[in-house]
């Protein structure tokens, strides 16, 4: 079964969809209380904007528009995350197929991105711009790998469309473009596609894509690039010159084997001595291909440097290497070996896989209380609304965090959802509330539901004041009772006479 599902990219599509389908059943059954990411989309779905602080809007634009026609559910948040990834996997497998000749390798190279911790199982538990990021690098490569085997304008137009949403997914895709250009320059052959008038079209279309953001960034450049700089400085822990320099390319190396190392010992352990043998077969389009992840990683290692990086993600490095597969399996078939064996023999990894990452997503949920470390899902935010609004309800709520609001939004669809001083100054909603207004935070622990000092001047700022706080707390989901999560509120009439 598994052969004929892996004979062509159409029928391991087909199984790929199952697994989806599998995925958006397990999140709906699972409890409702959304993940970081998932409740930024969900709060974020309420307004349309060319920016929303430090990460690009693709998804969230994606987001919008679903949420302005089926309104926010559960289902609204997870279908349109499977079908992008869905679509990296397709995408993917359509690239591996320009540049592999054996065309039972081309349906393997797609689904064995699963076997990527960072594509297979946190793309999956808890990201959506890097899920777009995905999407925008699978696309790209396959209209890369189709411009340089036989270029149309077509090609060239895919490689604009999937640079202009790459663009505005993740600010580090910026990187591939800069690599795959600079990948063909040794190659007489292919370095004539850069002087094709073709190039133009795709250029005009990328710059079209990313336009109203960029317009955007320079008036908001501290908000889009503060946050991220905290996280690559180690939020400020990093030691200063040479020893902050040797930090950074310890961590580069770091989240590099991290990234490889599990598909690697994979791959070699299923094709065995032909894997090995295989690392020094190359090719035309095999030297193109490390010559963009080399260029990839000297360009961070750049960022290290000159940026002052010390603490580099290997999600972040989803640009640069997602190529890794096609390339060793470049390299299996440049090596001229019969490759049967060791297929067979990967073909069965991908159903583990499949199993092991749903069993993950599910027990990480219902079997925490013996796992011990619970998670934002495990918030029971449904207790907290039922009990919160047992006597009275909301016409506006203003919530201390994102991931507070878009779990209220998501528990009061109907309800307008704000954060003080976002998009815009102060809670201008609060002026033209006619009834009562739920003002609800969360503390720095599960335990101690302490209003912020932040959220506090910002309510104050924002013309609302409190004059009680409360405090509700409830176990965590799926814990017996054995552990709570409190948080913080106050009931205040809207502005509104």
């Amino acid at each position: 079964m598994l052969e004929r599902i892996t004979r062509s990219i159409t029928s391991a599509s087909l199984f790929l969809a199952v697994y989806f389908l599998l995925n958006i059943a397990l999140r709906i059954a699972l409890p409702h209380t959304l993940d970081l990411d998932e409740a930024e989309q969900s709060f974020y779905s309420q307004y349309l904007l060319a920016g929303y602080g430090p990460q690009p809007p693709f998804y969230n634009w994606i987001q919008y528009a679903i949420v302005s026609v089926t309104g926010i559910t559960m289902w609204a948040l997870s279908v349109p995350k499977n079908i992008i990834l869905f679509g990296c996997y397709l995408f993917y497998g359509l690239a591996a197929r320009e540049v592999l000749k054996n065309r039972l390798l081309a349906p393997i190279a797609m689904l064995s991105l699963i076997t990527l911790p960072q594509v297979g199982l946190m793309a999956q538990r808890e990201l959506t711009h890097t899920v777009a990021l995905l999407f925008a690098t699978s696309l790209f490569l396959f209209g890369y790998f189709r411009t340089l085997r036989q270029p149309t304008l077509g090609s060239y137009l895919v490689i604009g469309i999937a640079t202009g949403i790459g663009l505005i997914s993740k600010y580090n895709f910026a990187i591939l473009p800069f690599a795959a250009f600079i990948a063909v320059l040794p190659d007489w052959k292919w370095r004539s596609r850069l002087l094709d008038w073709r190039l133009l079209p795709a250029i005009a279309i990328a710059i079209l894509i990313v336009l109203p953001h960029a317009l955007w960034l320079p008036d908001n450049l501290a908000s889009a690039s503060g946050p991220t700089l905290e996280r690559m400085t180690a939020e400020h822990e990093a030691a200063a010159g040479l020893p902050r320099i040797g930090q950074g390319l310890l961590s580069l190396v770091i989240a590099v084997l991290g990234f490889v190392a599990l598909p690697i010992v994979i791959i070699a352990a299923a094709f065995r001595r032909d894997f090995f043998r295989a690392l020094a077969s190359t090719s035309p389009m095999i030297r193109v291909i490390e010559r963009m992840m080399i260029v990839s990683l000297i360009a961070f290692a750049g960022v290290v440097v000159f940026a002052g990086a010390s603490d580099i993600h290997e999600r972040w490095l989803d640009p640069c290497l997602l190529v890794l597969l096609i390339y060793l399996f470049l390299k299996l078939e440049a090596a001229g070996f019969d490759l049967s064996a060791g297929l067979a023999r990967f073909r069965l990894v991908v159903p583990v896989f499949m199993v092991v990452i749903l069993a993950i997503l599910l027990l990480r949920i219902v079997a925490i209380q013996y796992i011990g470390t619970y998670t934002r899902t495990n918030v029971p935010f449904s207790g907290y609304a039922a009990e919160l609004t047992a006597t009275r309800k909301p016409v506006l709520i203003v919530a201390g965090t994102k991931f507070v609001a878009g779990n209220m939004k998501l528990e009061f669809p109907d309800v307008p959802v704000v954060i003080p001083f976002f998009p815009g100054s102060g809670v201008p909603e609060y002026a033209t509330a006619k009834g009562p207004v739920l003002v609800i935070w969360r503390g720095e622990t599960a335990d101690d539901p302490t209003i912020s000092p932040s959220f506090a001047s910002d309510l104050e700022r924002s013309g609302i004041h409190l004059q009680e706080l409360n405090t509700l707390t409830l176990p965590y989901l799926f814990s017996n009772g054995k552990k709570t999560f409190s948080i913080g509120y106050s009931w205040v009439e809207g502005g509104a006479k």
